[in-house]
């Protein structure tokens, strides 16, 4: 393949990839389950809920959410006052403020979450073989890695 065609194919591979991710987030944006919250807050509970220690800073927390926030901050603001997540003083750098989720944000999270799972496999889970759906999180998992390198994970 000539280095047109490859720059083609890399634009045409992405357009795929990015309109397969459109199309599944909109669907998944419409189900139900997002009326309590939405998609954007509940990737904040997600991440949340992922974190060993239970707390991240703010700008770790951004780091890790999967759907662009350039507003993070308010939107944890929203969460507090909803008693989802709470915040507390870093005791090394009092400046520092750690994110983290109450019992009622954990409750949510994973009310919502297996929810969210069933309906991803729906769409997701019914339209690919295991085989397929392994290969294809080992294509983007390497593709991600290639851009972030090993500290995005």
């Amino acid at each position: 393949m000539n280095p047109s065609e490859r720059k083609r194919l890399a634009a045409e591979t992405w357009e795929s990839l990015f309109r397969a991710q459109v199309s599944i987030a909109r669907r998944l944006q419409a189900d139900a389950v997002f009326g309590e919250v939405s998609m954007r807050e509940y990737d904040v509970l997600f991440n949340l809920s992922r974190c060993p220690s239970g707390w991240l800073r703010l700008n770790e927390l951004n780091e890790h959410v999967l759907l662009s926030q350039p507003s993070i901050s308010r939107m944890v603001e929203r969460l507090e006052r909803q008693g989802l997540v709470q915040r507390r003083t870093v005791q090394e750098d009092k400046r520092g403020v750690l994110i983290g989720l109450t019992d009622a944000g954990r409750e949510l999270q994973r009310r919502v979450g297996r929810q969210h799972v069933r309906d991803i496999d729906e769409l997701v889970g019914t339209s690919l073989s295991e085989a397929e759906l392994e290969q294809l999180r080992q294509l983007t998992d390497k593709l991600r890695l290639a851009v972030e390198g090993p500290r995005g994970s």
